[in-house]
């Protein structure tokens, strides 16, 4: 298996869904929180809440680079639990709203923590062996994230979407993990949960890549041949790169 990655001298690593999940989307994730908190509302009604909050956190300034990650859930929730009551497909009063939100933003913190106890060993035993950077579209506040998750001495760069104007699928960004990186495309393995977002401009700006497969989100045309490996945890990289 490890003859796949022979010349290999670092890794990019995405961060959401890979890191922090180990492959499950987040959206899956939050809606696994709905059910946990018995909130009365379909899924795809959830879905669309879902979009609608990501999109404004992006567009907008609503993450303040010093937010730590429950911070970042409590404004995603809230986003969410509005936006479901604002179109009258959730029937709650201002207090049970906050409940609602509150209530997801909590379990999905600690669901991350459960999962960093094996997901930083990982990255952990990586960096040893290899130069890593990060590459994240995220809000502004990747840092002060992974200071709060005690990932931060691992990564000798970071690449966020929010600081260099560029977001994933656009290849654009991991090109420039990969001049951060400092070596050839081929000597870098990309690491990621998303088909089109990571496996796709990592491919194409000359990396190897691996793909962190888990729960389909969305309904994308695959190619299974374009990622040189496919695993379903993140601790089944190490069997590759160790």
């Amino acid at each position: 298996m490890k003859t796949v990655f022979e010349n290999i001298k670092g890794v990019i690593f995405d961060y959401g869904g890979t890191i922090d999940t180990n492959s499950v989307h987040w959206a899956e994730v939050l809606w696994a929180a709905y059910v946990k908190m018995e909130i009365p509302v379909e899924k795809q009604d959830f879905r669309d809440a879902y979009v609608y909050g990501e999109r404004a956190m992006a567009k907008n300034l609503l993450v303040k680079p010093t937010d730590n990650f429950h911070q970042v859930l409590r404004i995603k929730t809230h986003l969410q639990i509005n936006r479901l009551v604002e179109l009258e497909l959730l029937k709650a009063d201002a207090t049970q709203q906050v409940i609602y939100a509150e209530g997801v933003a909590d379990i999905c913190y600690q669901h991350v923590l459960d999962i960093l106890v094996m997901s930083r060993e990982v990255v952990r035993k990586l960096a040893e062996k290899y130069k890593l950077v990060l590459v994240s579209n995220f809000y502004g506040n990747i840092e002060t994230i992974l200071k709060d998750f005690q990932l931060d001495s691992f990564f000798s760069s970071i690449v966020e979407s929010h600081v260099v104007g560029v977001r994933k699928p656009d290849p654009a960004i991991y090109q420039l993990g990969v001049d951060a990186m400092g070596f050839r495309p081929e000597e870098i393995v990309v690491i990621g949960d998303s088909y089109s977002k990571d496996m796709v401009p990592a491919k194409k700006v000359g990396c190897k890549a691996v793909w962190l497969s888990g729960p389909a989100w969305g309904k994308e045309e695959i190619d299974p041949n374009l990622p040189d490996v496919t695993i379903h945890s993140l601790l089944e990289v190490l069997d590759y790169l160790l």
